[in-house]
């Protein structure tokens, strides 16, 4: 019979690492006598990060002797003792391979349910000094696993554990552990793990995206959005840069520009999924090529694609585009990209845009229009006044061409020419945007300045949209998920400080920011990081996908083998370095 052997309990705290300020309860101990087991934790135990540990469904984490004793072995340590890999019950048996999902269990006054297998976290590693513990955990089948309080009551080292009841479907939590984490997974056990109520929610999401046909998946973040940090697969391109001529340029307004691209051989261009950008590189002068993004502005037709730029007043790329360039001019471009993509379907099309943001969903619209798309279609754009107010008579082109669209402006200048579609001064509102009659089964597509679709989208949800009908494009670099990291000032991305690397170039063309390799760092995300780009991170080991990113162009090499291969096409910025000039979505 499985034994208790230590309940271990740690407040969390700050603790330095790596220059900067992790809170954390990965520092347990044991705790002398009974201790009392509530819905959320143990008493006198807490979590530093609710987002990724605690809670309900991961009250109590649970870790056995023969794993330390493994550990101890592998690792050649004989200083490992028990809480430090964090866990809330040493015990003796519940082997990983043995205990399901689902599972009960008594101990002591109390009863659990076992809910999913053991975040993959960097602070375990940080806690052992051993920085690979996160992707050993998960190669070695030894994660250990999370439960639920059912009945809350007292527990000490010495209760027995009896099973009372297995789970339905019988899947252990090494092998839920797998499907998650590690490649070639078995459809059946898919299917069996997401006929288990009792694992949790996030997991679920998870296994329903891996069970799910392709789709444009949200940005990536960590369990349950670990499927969907497997990217669709792009419209078909080419590797690189490929060399495109400037067709023509069109003033749209007085600080727009659309450029049209050709092929300079006359070859047909794949057609890109409305949504979608392209990566230019650019000779400006006496520096190194950049790199800089836009979204496309049309479909692609008659071998040409079209991207519109605004003209950024301490821009030097956009400056470039504007002053310098001229029709025949040539341009390295990579093929498009992007997940920000209209979907099919019947659902109504909600576009929502702000100020140069529109080039993505108009992009959307030349595709509704071009199909003359039945399903109903808001386009609601914002602007500063009818001269700022860009592709205006187009957009209202293509309305017309639409069965059933409706088109609403908004001036912020307080000043507007209304002779076509009903301007609105100011900026939308939770009243004014009420009143557009979007139905809440909408799919909404929106893109502009953080704020306006932060707030735009919190009006959706609490209009009763779906999160996952809600999709939003940020032409900067995304939102950081930094597990743990106590929050600091930001700063502007820049060059790294220190001598200067050797290795090939590395752009981060998000953040507009190219820089030579340095061995000096591990990874390229300890570069990035260097260079205070925004960065998404969970396990910093090759398990979890957090980090996932594009590869725009170049090539990369795994400083440490992941124990899963991202997506063709992604790289996981973690554990890898480049091999050649290398070109990032980051």
């Amino acid at each position: 019979m499985a034994t208790l052997l230590s309940v271990n309990t740690g407040m969390p705290k700050d603790v330095s690492w790596q220059g900067r300020t992790v809170r954390t309860g990965a520092w347990k101990a044991p705790a002398e006598g009974p201790r009392m087991v509530r819905r959320l934790n143990v008493e006198g135990d807490g979590q530093g990060d609710l987002a990724g540990h605690g809670g309900e469904i991961r009250a109590v984490l649970v870790y056995q002797l023969q794993s330390y004793q493994y550990w101890r072995t592998q690792l050649g340590r004989d200083d490992l003792t028990f809480g430090m890999f964090g866990e809330n019950f040493t015990v003796d048996g519940l082997p990983d391979d043995d205990v399901c999902i689902g599972d009960r269990y008594r101990i002591g006054d109390a009863e659990f349910e076992v809910t999913q297998p053991r975040v993959t976290c960097y602070r375990v590693g940080m806690r052992l000094g051993e920085p690979a513990m996160a992707s050993l955990l998960v190669a070695h089948h030894r994660p250990g696993f999370y439960l639920r309080v059912l009945t809350e009551g007292r527990v000490q080292a010495g209760d027995e554990i009896t099973l009372i009841r297995r789970g339905p479907e019988e899947l252990s939590v090494a092998d839920t552990d797998a499907l998650l984490y590690l490649p070639d997974r078995d459809p059946a056990k898919l299917r069996r793990a997401l006929n288990i109520p009792a694992l949790s929610p996030g997991w679920q999401q998870s296994f329903h995206e891996l069970a799910a046909p392709r789709e444009p998946a949200p940005e990536p973040g960590r369990p349950g959005a670990r499927a969907a940090a497997q990217l669709p697969e792009e419209a078909p391109g080419w590797p690189g840069f490929k060399t495109m001529r400037v067709a023509r340029i069109v003033r749209e307004t007085p600080g727009v520009s659309s450029i049209y691209l050709q092929t300079t051989d006359g070859t047909p261009l794949p057609e890109a999924r409305p949504g979608q950008y392209l990566s230019l590189r650019l000779p400006l002068a006496g520096a190194v090529p950049a790199v800089r993004s836009y979204s496309l502005s049309s479909t692609s037709e008659d071998g040409t694609y079209r991207i519109s730029v605004k003209h950024e007043p301490h821009g030097k790329v956009s400056g470039y585009l504007h002053a310098r360039l001229r029709p025949g001019d040539l341009l390295g471009v990579a093929s498009p990209r992007g997940t920000f993509v209209l979907e099919e379907g019947t659902r109504p099309v909600a576009l929502f845009s702000a100020g140069i943001g529109a080039t993505p969903v108009l992009a959307m619209l030349h595709r509704l229009a071009a199909r003359g798309d039945p399903r109903p279609v808001w386009w609601i754009h914002t602007a500063h006044d009818r001269a700022h107010h860009a592709f205006a008579d187009e957009v209202h082109t293509l309305l017309e061409q639409l069965p059933d669209a409706h088109e609403h402006i908004y001036y912020t200048s307080g000043t507007s020419r209304p002779e076509r579609a009903a301007v609105t001064p100011g900026r939308p509102t939770a009243s004014s945007l009420a009143g557009l009659g979007i139905p809440a089964d909408a799919d909404a597509y929106l893109c502009g300045p953080t704020a306006f679709m932060e707030d735009v989208a919190g009006f959706l949800r609490g209009s009763g949209l779906s999160p996952e009908r809600i999709h939003t494009e940020q032409f900067s670099a995304l939102p950081a998920i930094n597990p743990g990291i106590a929050p600091t000032a930001a700063v502007r991305p820049h060059p790294p400080a220190g001598p200067t690397g050797t290795g090939p170039l590395v752009t981060f063309a998000r953040s507009g920011i190219t820089t030579p390799w340095s061995s000096a760092y591990a990874s390229l995300l300890e570069l990035a990081e260097a260079c205070d780009i925004p960065t998404r991170w969970s396990c910093r080991t090759g398990v979890c996908h957090t980090c996932v990113t594009q590869l725009v162009a170049g090539d990369i090499t795994y400083t440490t083998p992941p124990l899963d291969l991202p997506e063709t096409g992604t790289i996981l910025v973690c554990c890898s370095a480049p091999a050649t000039e290398a070109v990032l979505d980051l």
